[in-house]
């Protein structure tokens, strides 16, 4: 049994989280006599009448306090005569789940508070899909107010009915239920007198005796590279936290993914030189030889890993803005941090039923399998097998948010037999042939701002001196390319990724490239730009603003969309994010064509 418990709190609002283990912690005599007289004193200017609020002991905000719920998740270390203790009490309310999972993530156990009075709630299911995504075994169920039900045996048996349907999905190891009343007491840290009919004890004896030692079949030797250490010509080690197995000197190690072999020649755990290192421990290896190893790679010994770009992931979304499938974000797992895209979504998780629903998108706090592409090869296991290694973060690139957690189902070995053929006639040899550099000029802006006619323009200034040219303009693209698209955001997402994509071929056939596209949400611009690079990326604002823009309307769009006819039309039913950094920068109004086009002409010289 470990000597150590990490477990949460969690259920709906008001189901008495904060009360339950501050009553357990006054109960228990593990306060500090300042803590208790602080206690004591808060409680006199609360809502309890003047009896003791043992939630103050948890809810530290000042917002939490005037409201009565809880918001972040509070930590609290105690110790017994048997036992050590790390508790993360988590807020109850659907707008704060994010933080509920960040506590999840941590825990051994998980402490799933039913209010008596009204039985299992939404968010009782919710949070328990929650427990079981991050990997919780151990739940206990605590029934809680039973005082408001006078303690009635039959309505609590009718509550364990309700769970008992609804975990027999999961595959929790220990599911216990227990009849409590965190106000009272009863239950808590002393057998309640109420409750005769309940033979099994208190929760916090039960907390003290529940065996949570992992039991999955872990093999071999697993640490992620967190930091390459390298403070002078003679010392070169691997530091991270070991996930899994035990190291020592001399064995044999293969590092991933380049696959190279080497021999552990030292292992240091803080400063001093060790002969063996164990699962947890965070410690510096040297190897006997150098290899191709750098932070996010992965040090490994007698075990599988995949490695791949491609997984199905189970995944909780946290953000307010919705996901659509073909956005881009930064997926961190283990040490390692890359882009990726959200494939498809292959359907969400009704958290009631447990359902499995079709949809296209996914809003705040709902459960999905997805398809997901890393940008590069990462070294990853199913969550199933390995926790530490299998569970993975994705992060907005604009706002870096965290967006979503999630797990990885299976690979997907759809691309592992794909190879990347390198040619002899390179993009240089074309470009040198051409005798110009290859570029993609992309033109952004809301629909009239004048961007089709600057690239007609601009490309018959770039044919004149020579220059080997081709121009993707929207419409056009639309009636064959991409006429299979609508204009649903995902659509939106896929038009601009093919764009990007023929762009960066056309610019490996040596040809500067002009693109003029609405384009109006900067994610989808930054990963045109991270798929066709960076150094060949040329954004060009025209600033045209709306009013100018609705005055010109040449084909009659605006009009149509402020009369509803046509839906998600950029700057009016739909948002335009206009560039923070562009490179070139014009505002059309007030200049002719030719004083435009010259401005830009004369501004792309240090890019061409």
């Amino acid at each position: 049994m470990q000597s150590l418990l990490k477990f949460i709190t969690c259920g709906s609002v008001d189901d008495g989280k904060s009360t339950l283990i501050g009553h357990m912690l006054y109960d228990a005599k593990l306060l500090f006599a300042d803590q208790e007289k602080a206690l004591e004193l808060d409680s006199k200017v609360g809502s309890t009448g003047g009896q003791i609020d043992y939630s103050l002991l948890l809810d530290g905000l000042m917002a939490e306090r005037e409201q009565g719920i809880t918001i972040d998740v509070a930590y609290r270390y105690f110790t017994t005569e048997n036992r050590s203790f790390i508790v993360a009490d988590t807020p109850g309310h659907e707008e704060y789940t994010r933080n509920m999972a960040v506590g999840a993530s941590f825990a051994d156990l998980a402490i799933i508070l039913v209010d008596a009075s009204k039985g299992v709630l939404v968010q009782t299911k919710r949070h328990t899909r929650i427990c079981s995504l991050m990997g919780i075994k151990h739940v206990v169920y605590a029934i809680n107010k039973m005082d408001l039900i006078d303690y009635d045996k039959n309505e609590f048996d009718d509550i364990l009915r309700d769970i008992k349907k609804m975990t027999v999905e999961y595959d929790f190891e220990s599911m216990f239920a227990i009849p409590v009343s965190a106000t009272v007491g009863d239950n808590i840290t002393v057998v309640s007198e109420r409750m005769p009919w309940f033979k099994e004890g208190t929760l916090l004896n039960y907390l003290e005796n529940i065996d949570v030692t992992d039991k999955s079949d872990e093999t071999g030797f697993v640490m992620p590279v967190q930091r390459v250490c390298r403070p002078d010509h003679t010392f070169r080690g691997f530091q991270g936290q070991i996930e899994v197995g035990e190291i020592s000197v001399n064995d044999e190690i293969t590092a991933l993914p380049s696959g190279e072999k080497a021999k552990v020649k030292a292992i240091l755990n803080t400063d001093k030189e060790v002969q063996k290192a164990f699962k947890g421990q965070a410690v510096t290896i040297q190897l006997d030889k150098e290899v191709d190893v750098s932070r996010g790679c992965m040090l490994v010994k007698d075990v599988d890993m995949n490695i791949g770009k491609m997984f199905t992931a189970k995944l909780l979304w946290m953000d307010d803005s919705k996901l659509v499938a073909g956005k881009n974000y930064y997926l961190k797992i283990g040490t390692k941090l890359v882009p990726a895209l959200v494939m498809n979504i292959k359907y969400k998780i009704d958290v009631n039923e447990g359902n499995h629903v079709q949809t296209d998108k996914l809003y705040k706090n709902e459960i999905a399998v997805c398809d997901i592409s890393c940008s590069d090869k990462i070294v990853f296991d199913e969550f199933k097998h390995h926790k530490e290694l299998g569970g993975f973060i994705l992060i907005d690139r604009i706002t870096n948010m965290t967006s979503a957690c999630g797990v990885v189902e299976h690979p997907l070995r759809r691309g592992d037999n794909l190879t990347w053929h390198n040619m002899d006639i390179t993009r240089e040899l074309r470009a040198g042939q051409k005798g110009q550099t290859p570029k993609t000029i992309w033109l952004t802006g809301l629909s009239g701002a004048g961007k089709s006619t600057l690239v007609n323009e601009l490309e018959k200034k770039l044919f004149a001196e020579g220059k080997h040219t081709m121009v993707l303009d929207g419409d056009n693209v639309r009636m064959g390319l991409n006429k299979n698209l609508g204009f649903k955001e995902q659509d939106r997402i896929e038009n601009i990724r093919r764009i990007a994509e023929v762009s960066k071929l056309m610019n490996d056939a040596g040809i500067i490239v002009l693109s003029s596209f609405i384009s109006p949400f900067r994610l989808d611009r930054q990963n045109a730009k991270d798929i066709i690079g960076s150094d060949s990326f040329v954004e060009v604002y025209v600033s045209t603003p709306l009013e100018e823009c609705e005055k010109r309307d040449v084909k009659g769009l605006y009009k149509k969309a402020r009369t509803g006819e046509i839906p998600n039309f950029s700057g009016i039913s739909s948002p335009y994010e206009a560039p923070e950094n562009p490179d070139i920068e014009i505002n059309t109004a007030g200049k002719t064509l030719e004083e435009s086009v010259n401005y830009i002409m004369a501004e792309l010289r240090e890019f061409l």
